[in-house]
């Protein structure tokens, strides 16, 4: 139950998702919810890329008691990203294309019954991801909340028109993931992590067991660790990877000889000379490699709804 808590800034992309058409009526049954609990709620909409980040920091700035970040993957991100560091809890409530951590917390995807878990929910601290530049002049990087990955995942979400996404949904990193099954130039790249080095086509850096959609790739990461599962594709064939698909819907990816799986806090990936490979993170393009992924412990204050087991008090790692 969350106790001491009378504000709240909800953070609303208002380009998220199909459904917007009723969501003025939907926030405002959650600001009714919310006001019920006791909870005063002041609702921000973003209008560019990075405007979240901004508005996340000044509710910091403000002391507010809570913001809510009502959106996507991304719109989650950015929220996330102004957070970071502070004690200022992130409450979800999912609302676009796709929102994984909505779905690792059991989340409705539904706003009015989405935000009646808010008031009945507790508070965890949790660490955080950063992919950073393996060369610090380059910058200081950016957070990442679930999932992270180079490779033939992040080529996709590179070639994914924000157009489509808005009109098709889901649908649209599936029609991306068909045009590179025949077009894209799959390249193998250098990673490291936890002792272990491959030469992989994919990499994927996972604090959540949820992938995106249905899917579930890293089952052994866990939001409340201090580590990353890694899955790592060790193969250059494009017809192997309809088979990983398959395999990850029967729940079968870890019997796959050319998948491999390591826990790790830390994952540097390198591209060999001359060649490409891209870097995404929760579902938005993050640049190209060299990367280093790393984990940063207690870093971010997060609303877990009852029905999530695995939650434990803030301050517990």
């Amino acid at each position: 139950m969350l106790t001491g808590i009378q504000d709240a800034l909800l953070i609303h992309n208002p380009a998220a998702g199909r459904r917007q058409s009723r969501r003025a009526r939907d926030l405002d049954d959650a600001r009714l919810v919310l006001r019920q609990a006791g909870i005063a709620v002041e609702i921000a909409d973003t209008s560019r890329p990075g405007h979240a980040i901004l508005l996340a920091r000044q509710a910091v700035q403000q002391g507010r008691g809570m913001v809510i970040a009502c959106g996507g993957d991304g719109t989650v991100n950015e929220v996330a990203n102004g957070l970071a560091g502070s004690r200022v809890p992130l409450a979800i409530l999912p609302a676009g294309t796709a929102n994984v951590l909505g779905k690792e917390l059991g989340l409705p995807w539904d706003i009015p019954s989405a935000v009646r878990r808010i008031p009945s929910g507790r508070l965890a601290r949790i660490a955080l991801g950063l992919a950073a530049p393996a060369n610090p002049a380059d910058g200081s990087g950016r957070y990442f909340v679930c999932i992270a990955g180079a490779g033939v995942d992040a080529s996709m979400v590179y070639s994914v028109s924000s157009q489509l996404k808005q009109t098709t949904g889901t649908l649209a990193y599936w029609l991306a993931g068909l045009s590179h099954f025949f077009g894209y130039r799959i390249v193998l790249f250098s990673v490291d992590a936890g002792g272990h080095s491959f030469r992989a086509s994919q990499v994927i850096v996972g604090r959540t067991k949820h992938y995106g959609g249905p899917f579930r790739i890293t089952t052994g990461a866990d939001l409340h660790s201090n580590c990353f599962e890694i899955a790592a594709f060790s193969t250059n064939s494009r017809f192997r990877y309809p088979a990983h698909m398959l395999a990850v819907w029967l729940s079968r990816l870890p019997r796959q000889r050319d998948v491999h799986f390591v826990h790790a806090q830390r994952v540097l990936c390198h591209a060999d000379p001359g060649t490409k490979v891209y870097v995404e993170i929760d579902g938005e393009p993050a640049g190209r490699l060299p990367v280093e992924f790393r984990i940063v412990p207690d870093a971010l204050t997060l609303v877990m709804p009852e029905n999530e087991t695995q939650a434990r008090p803030a301050g517990v790692h």
